[in-house]
This record gives structure tokens, C-alpha cells and sequence, in this order.
């Protein structure tokens, strides 16, 4: 079920991502987000060699298909680096949630990183409405300013601090700040990250199917970099 549903969020990550992209190109749209969808099958069904092997095939196959469409030599090529930006990033990165539940103790670290994430999230909004006097990035995103990142550092760092002593054994008090300190960074980092693409695009939400809150990858943003960290983290220093 875990995978089912984050399988469904990827490939609506995808449709919203291209139509922010190319807002009137159907045929690019759908190569999107099969191209992005691919990437999640390879990444999720293969051992590392086989995963290379279909990455090497999928990128061929585009790299081969691209010179050869309509439009002027730039424009195929902005189309391409769109189509590639958006297949990684959604496609390849989003599926990391389901990796990172199927690891051993899997579910625990699901929990430890969107507490982080969350509490982060909250303890920002508050001070940053309440206090936040400088920006912090203004041409990406004009709300959000210094001291709110500070109290989102701060919060996950404390919230992770109290997960990690209730959700792990074998993790000790320094690795968990340092961990929770990465993770609340990289929280901001990539909600940074899609506003980026937003801006560039000129539109304010990725989509309308949450009122009030915009599409699914604006709920996704902050937590797909976090994400693709732990995973990696994992495989290397708890495998």
C-alpha cells in the first residue's frame, strides 16, 4: 500500500511538473511523465548493474528522439533539459520514500524524517510570521525569510533529538543532531528548489487539487531531498 501510493504521488508529481513546464505541449507532457515513471520502475524493480543498464537505454533513447523534433535547435534542447530535470527530480527522487520504508526499520525512519520536516515546517511558519524581518530568498520565494529558516532548523533539529531517543537503538545523541541538523536543511532547500522552477515558469502553485494548498508537488517539495539523503545515508553507514 505504502509503495501503491507513493507510486500514484510520483506520477502525479510528474503531470503537475510538466504541465508548470509545458503548459501547452501535450506530446512533451506525456513523454515526461512516462520518461519520469520509468525511472521510478528501474529504481524500485532492479539491483544496481540492471538499474544502470535501463538508465543507460532510457537516456539513449531520448538523447537519439530529441535532435529530431520540431522546433528550433534551442528549443529542442530547453525541452530535453526540462524533460531530464523533471524525470530525476520527480521521477527518480519521489520513489526514494518507498526505499527508504523497505529498509530494515524502515517505517521508523519514515516517521523520524517527516517529524523533522513537519516540526521544522511549523516552528518556521510561526516565527517567520511573528518575527521574519530578512529575506532569505527573495526572487524565489518572496515569503519566506532568515529567521523562519533558523526556527526551522531549530525545531527539527530538537524534534529529531526526541524521535530518534523513542525510535532507535543503535543511533547515537551526536549522529542524530547531525542528522536532524541535514535533514532540516535540505527540508528548506528543496522547497527552495521548487519554487525555483515555479518562478522560472512564472506560475504560483504546481496544481489545484488541494484547496488551499496548492498541487502535490507543492506538499512534496521539502521532503524529497531528505529523502534521497537518508536513503543514501543508510546504505552507506547502517547497511
Amino acid at each position: 500500500m505504502f509503495t501503491a501510493f507513493f507510486l500514484i504521488l510520483t506520477g502525479a508529481a510528474l503531470r503537475e511538473y510538466f504541465l508548470i513546464v509545458f503548459p501547452a505541449r501535450c506530446w512533451d507532457q506525456c513523454a515526461g511523465i512516462v520518461f519520469g515513471l520509468a525511472l521510478a520502475g528501474a529504481l524500485l524493480a532492479s539491483e544496481a548493474q540492471a538499474f544502470r543498464i535501463q538508465l543507460s537505454v532510457i537516456l539513449l533513447l531520448g538523447f537519439c528522439i530529441y535532435p529530431f523534433l520540431s522546433g528550433d535547435l534551442e528549443t529542442r534542447l530547453r525541452r530535453l533539459l526540462w524533460t531530464l530535470l523533471g524525470g530525476f527530480y520527480v521521477g527518480f527522487m519521489v520513489p526514494h520514500w518507498i526505499l527508504l520504508f523497505h529498509r530494515p526499520n524502515g517505517r521508523a525512519w519514515v516517521f523520524f524524517v517527516m517529524l523533522i520536516i513537519m516540526s521544522g515546517d511549523s516552528a518556521a511558519y510561526f516565527v517567520g510570521r511573528r518575527f521574519g524581518k530578512i529575506k532569505l530568498a527573495p526572487e524565489i520565494s518572496p515569503g519566506k525569510t532568515v529567521e523562519g529558516a533558523v526556527a526551522y532548523l531549530i525545531g527539527g533539529i530538537l524534534f529529531g533529538l526526541v524521535g530518534a531517543a523513542y525510535l532507535f537503538s543503535n543511533v547515537s545523541s551526536v549522529e542524530a543532531l547531525a542528522l536532524s541538523a541535514a535533514l532540516a536543511i535540505l527540508g528548506q532547500v528543496g522547497d527552495l528548489f521548487e519554487s525555483w522552477i515555479k518562478r522560472a515558469c512564472a506560475v504560483k502553485d504546481s496544481g489545484g487539487i488541494l484547496p488551499g494548498h496548492g498541487g502535490v508537488l507543492d506538499r512534496l517539495d521539502s521532503l524529497i531531498f531528505p529523502a534521497v539523503f537518508t536513503t543514501t545515508y543508510l546504505g552507506y553507514f547502517h547497511s
